[in-house]
């Protein structure tokens, strides 16, 4: 959330919630707080002031002018000239004061887009060289990036972070420390004004996040960011027309339902039932029935939502039909759907309505209501649509009686199985009770499945057993006569409009299915494909041996069954270099190209599991052969494989067994002698320098 643009009962409870998370993790309580893309006012310092926070760390392009504490004339330092080496004080309105660090940008951007990580040395040399001997005070060099760049933009940049550090304190080329530490060391002996509403990734403040300020990741010239502002209009609208609803329907069920809101962070943090109950005994103004615990517990998601959907990612990039901005949409979908099970109304029409000014750029997207009723709609959930995924998964994957789809319990009361042939029928009844709001509902289903991609699904809430019992032996009676006609009928009969197919299966799971479904299918295609190159293996070395094109049919079918196969044989323990060299040589005879992605994958995850065993076994011989041959054998394939976590484990072995291994040796010990050649061996082929 970018704090400056929230209102100031938003920014309380974003702040005390960090706040929260923190003391979760690490034990005790924050000294400083980062804020969002450092987007800065002056009213969400005085917030994180209050909480106790100490200090924050901006741009140097927020700085506006300084000079000593209560002495001096102030020096305008726009445009980025502040001096990052010192904290100063920024004396707030209320009397408070708040500590502030300005990041070296210099450095900052040479990590983040100049490639100052691929080199953990010259980063370190880039860091030392900012320290001056002209400065009388004691300096602290940092820098500030997005975490992304140490490994996600940067290849093993979190490694070369790892080696900077190191060079420069095992060199004594400065003290490593932490904001916290040298604020105590050193309090700030000079005084600070900022620009307000400003940040760290827009040039123009923080217009990113409300307007088409020009500021974009460049995907398409041609577009605009004008649906920024028509979003964020209808966000606010959301939130400030579901705000007063909110608080009167809180105000009948808790003493203070803002304070509640700031203390559920502890129910979200934690997630367990425990919670739950504490969290109503402390807020809890009278004694509750289950239904009111209910309707408190969507209260307070409503609010979560309603904050959740002001992610900053949302606005950050180009287009309305982004997934981020999608995500964003579903968060407020969510928001919308609890407001009107809990207050009624057509609140979704009104916020289409005005979500539609928010234009895409793509023109099949149209607009941000077009977006909402194709992305955002079909991924709503509710117990229904739980059950239904339940149902039809159910007829794949067997589930225990009690069970968990995702944030849901299940508790199966009734599940009876039929089938005929590829035919199947499942008819049962089950509690479905959302963890998250406590609703439940007993509700039974049935799915007619018939192969293939063939499947009918019905639910309806359960009112009384024997109409579920009765139902239940009527269509299995039918099924059971292989009248699928009249089976269809008795389901369309019972659960009336409520049916549901394969595509009501949640995403992964949706996945999974289709996969199995498509097996036989699968194999038909690999047992065809190699049938065709069996028989025109020599053919198409012939071709690619003359220059002559080979035909798409007989290309599409060498590369399909060669890369499966080497596929197959990277994947099989232990790792057989002959007949995988054997393989590729045939791949480059016949002209097939490489899927490099998926073999690298391959070829990495079996090296990565023998070195998993290795860990958990050191002493063994022949997991150090395996691994020697799956890191010898990287060397001969014609793309490169990541060995970084195998690396990471070796690394581990080094620090954590081989120095037993080699006092034994240095006592005289013989067996230790093979051991200790083995790991050197390996740490030399996996470029580890052994001391």
């Amino acid at each position: 959330m970018i704090l400056p643009l929230a209102n100031r009962r938003d920014k309380r409870t974003q702040v005390i919630w960090g706040i929260r998370d923190f003391e979760l993790r690490f034990g005790h309580k924050p000294e400083g707080m980062w804020l969002p893309e450092t987007a800065v006012d002056i009213e969400t310092l005085e917030i994180v002031a209050e909480n106790g926070i100490q200090f924050t760390i901006l741009a140097p392009s927020q700085g506006r002018r300084f000079r000593p504490i209560d002495a001096g004339e102030w020096q305008d330092v726009s445009g980025g000239k502040i001096d990052p080496t010192m904290a100063y004080r920024l004396t707030l309105p209320s009397g408070r004061s708040m500590s502030l660090f300005f990041y070296d940008g210099p450095i900052s951007r040479a990590v983040a887009f100049e490639g100052l990580l691929n080199d953990g040395e010259s980063f370190a040399n880039r860091v030392v060289g900012a320290f001056s001997e002209d400065r009388d005070w004691p300096q602290i060099v940092h820098v500030a990036t997005d975490g992304e760049s140490y490994g996600h933009h940067h290849r093993n940049g979190d490694m070369a972070l790892a080696y900077a550090l190191d060079y420069i304190e095992s060199h004594n080329l400065a003290r490593l420390t932490n904001y916290g530490e040298y604020l105590e060391m050193h309090p700030p002996t000079h005084e600070v004004e900022i620009f307000e509403n400003t940040s760290w990734s827009c040039f123009h403040g923080i217009e990113r996040w409300r307007m088409d300020c020009g500021c974009n990741a460049g995907a398409d010239p041609a577009w605009n960011q004008a649906w920024r502002g028509p979003l964020r209009d209808a966000l606010d609208w959301l939130r400030d027309t579901l705000a007063p609803a909110f608080q009167i329907a809180a105000a009948s069920l808790v003493n203070r339902p803002w304070a509640a809101r700031n203390d559920y962070i502890d129910v979200v943090l934690a997630g367990s039932a425990e919670s739950i109950e504490r969290f109503l005994s402390q807020h809890a103004a009278r004694n509750f029935c289950e239904a009111d615990k209910i309707r408190l517990l969507k209260l307070m998601e409503l609010q979560r939502h309603t904050m959740l959907m002001y992610t900053s990612c949302g606005w950050f990039f180009d287009e309305l039909s982004g997934i981020e901005t999608v995500q964003v949409l579903q968060y407020a979908g969510r928001a919308v759907q609890l407001a009107q099970e809990l207050f009624g109304g057509s609140i979704e029409s009104q916020f289409l309505e005005r979500v539609q000014s928010a234009r895409s750029n793509i023109t099949e997207h149209v607009d941000g209501r077009h977006i909402y009723e194709k992305w955002v709609k079909p991924a709503i959930l509710d117990l229904t649509k739980v059950a239904a995924h339940y149902a039809i998964s159910s007829v794949f994957d067997e589930y225990p009686q009690i069970s968990s789809v995702f944030s849901y319990d299940v508790v199966q009361e009734d599940y009876q199985v039929s089938q005929a042939g590829r035919a199947k029928l499942t008819v049962g009844r089950a509690r479905f009770t959302s963890r998250v709001t406590l609703e439940s509902r007993k509700m039974s289903f049935g799915v007619l499945y018939m192969g293939d991609h063939n499947l009918n699904c019905g639910i309806t809430d359960c009112e009384g057993e024997e109409n579920c019992g009765s139902f239940a032996a009527e269509l299995s009676e039918a099924f059971s006569r292989a009248d699928f006609p009249e089976s269809i009928r008795l389901m369309d009969r019972h659960f009336g409009v409520s049916t549901y197919s394969l595509t009501s299966l949640f995403r992964d799971a949706q996945r999974k299915v289709t996969d199995l479904i498509l097996e036989p299918t699968i194999a038909e295609a690999k047992s065809a494909y190699g049938q065709i190159y069996e028989h025109h293996a020599v053919l198409i070395r012939f071709l690619q041996g003359s220059g002559i094109p080979i035909p798409r049919p007989l290309r599409a079918a060498a590369e399909f069954v060669l890369n499966e196969r080497i596929r197959q044989a990277l994947q099989k323990a232990p790792l057989d270099f002959q007949s995988i060299d054997a393989l590729l040589e045939e791949t480059r005879l016949a002209g097939a190209t490489l899927e490099v992605t998926s073999l690298e994958f391959a070829l990495r995850k079996s090296i990565e599991q023998v070195a998993d065993r290795l860990l958990n076994d050191p002493e063994n011989g022949e997991l150090f052969r395996d691994l020697q041959t799956g890191v010898m054998l990287v060397d001969t394939m014609p793309f490169e494989v990541n060995l970084r976590s195998v690396q990471d484990i070796c690394y581990k072995i080094m620090q954590n067994v081989y120095p037993a291994y080699q006092r034994m040796l240095d006592e005289g010990d013989e067996r230790a002698r093979q051991w200790v050649e083995n790991i050197r061996r390996l740490a030399e082929n996996l470029w580890i320098t052994v001391a």
